[in-house]
């Protein structure tokens, strides 16, 4: 396996860590080797949701595991005002537009269905003189992002080969929310850029967002990075480990007395058996 990549394990502190993410940061920190770094970020731009004593609780359960992050630990709500600065340099290439649909709007235009299940948006607000004061959101032009592009950009994926871009097919996606004027869209191809990263590793509910952030690292002038997609772990009735869903939790594993050996060996496991294969897609650029 080839190894010296900076990878990431990038939780969001919304609930305690399940074993689906013991098996993530594995498949990072495992891709990092010895000659290269594995870090650890805090990715809570969702004041809302994100809870410290979550974070406080992810972080003690990973130390206890053994992944300690190879620098220091970044968290996204420090950082704001860099992310907006982003969005500005997007703003000032004439690819942002401001949008006041509801959300019921929004899923009343939509085009269809994106390749991650959202809602594509219909372009209501495409080409309107934006309202003083009125709430809303940044939505990027695609259209216009990939004739400046010359197409959707693919990207590497580790052990496949080219995987084709299909960006278009994500419409005008918000990059800049109502509440904290950033998007998790924005944030991570930021936040991959400037922590240096080499190889993003993450699960396969992902794996169709990478159109979305190639077109965002072409934009601004990021590297562009490897990437790694794994398979995603199941429960019983063959739906996605999720906080949300009530998966048990590492702390409650760590209470009936797993160890952490046990439960990286699990991860393990559970990673080569839910082993992730692209769809072939061939990539002409």
């Amino acid at each position: 396996m080839m190894t010296g990549f900076h990878t990431r394990f990038a939780p969001s502190p919304t609930g305690f860590l399940h074993l689906g993410h013991v098996a993530s940061a594995f498949h990072a920190r495992d891709r990092a080797g010895t000659q290269g770094k594995f870090l650890i970020r805090i990715e809570d731009i969702d004041a809302q949701r994100c809870l410290p004593e979550f974070e406080v609780a992810l972080l003690d359960d990973l130390a206890w595991l053994g992944f300690v992050s190879d620098g220091a630990v970044l968290r996204q709500s420090d950082h704001l005002p860099y992310y907006r600065a982003t969005l500005e340099r997007l703003h000032d290439q004439g690819l942002l537009y401001a949008c006041t649909c509801s959300r019921a709007q929004v899923k009343a235009c939509a085009l269809g269905v994106a390749p991650d299940g959202s809602p594509v948006y219909g372009g209501t607000c495409r080409g309107r003189s934006q309202a003083p004061g009125q709430p809303h959101v940044w939505r990027l032009d695609m259209a216009a992002a990939l004739s400046r592009l010359g197409g959707s950009p693919s990207w590497r994926e580790l052990g496949q080969g080219a995987v084709a871009g299909r960006a278009a097919s994500f419409g005008d996606v918000v990059l800049g929310r109502r509440d904290n004027g950033v998007s998790y869209h924005l944030c991570v191809t930021s936040d991959d850029a400037r922590q240096g990263i080499t190889l993003v590793t993450r699960g396969a509910d992902l794996f169709e967002a990478t159109s979305v952030h190639r077109v965002l690292q072409e934009l601004l002038g990021f590297p562009e990075p490897l990437y790694a997609h794994h398979g995603l772990l199941l429960d019983e009735a063959g739906c996605k480990l999720s906080k949300r869903d009530g998966a048990e939790s590492l702390r409650a594993l760590r209470a009936r007395g797993l160890t952490a050996p046990e439960l990286i060996a699990l991860a393990r496991k559970a990673l080569d058996l839910a082993a992730f294969i692209p769809e072939g897609r061939s990539a002409d650029r």
